[in-house]
């Protein structure tokens, strides 16, 4: 993961994302390097990153613009909103008051941490 500015726009930061996908195990053979495809939204739709993506051999599945919503992209939003909000429930996450980045990483991962500690409490 590689922090960018609060500013940045998130198609720049799209490929560089790509780049860091962990090989899945689990599978007998070679670990895959990369997804077979990438859902995105609107904000994706520019034929330089589908041209992009199919070069990597990744099928982009984007949402086009002016095109009425029934791809169902976008369903699930509300679960990225909702965790990027349980994360802001951190004070030192919801302004970066940390000059350095690895020590902006741990905050990020303990309190990754801790929302899944307090989810598996309520299960328990």
């Amino acid at each position: 993961m590689s922090l960018t500015g609060g500013n940045r726009n998130d198609v720049t930061q799209l490929l560089p994302l790509l780049d860091k996908v962990p090989p899945v195990a689990g599978v007998v053979g070679r670990p895959r390097r990369r997804p077979d495809m990438l859902f995105a939204d609107r904000g994706y739709d520019h034929d330089k990153y589908r041209r992009l993506l199919w070069q990597r051999g990744i099928r982009p599945v984007i949402a086009e613009r002016g095109q009425p919503h029934g791809s169902g992209l976008g369903i699930f939003r509300w679960v990225v909103e909702r965790t990027i909000s349980w994360l802001h429930g951190f004070r030192r996450l919801r302004i970066r008051w940390e000059r350095r980045d690895d020590i902006h990483e741990a905050f990020l991962g303990l309190a990754a941490c801790l929302i899944t500690h307090r989810h598996v409490q309520r299960l328990c």
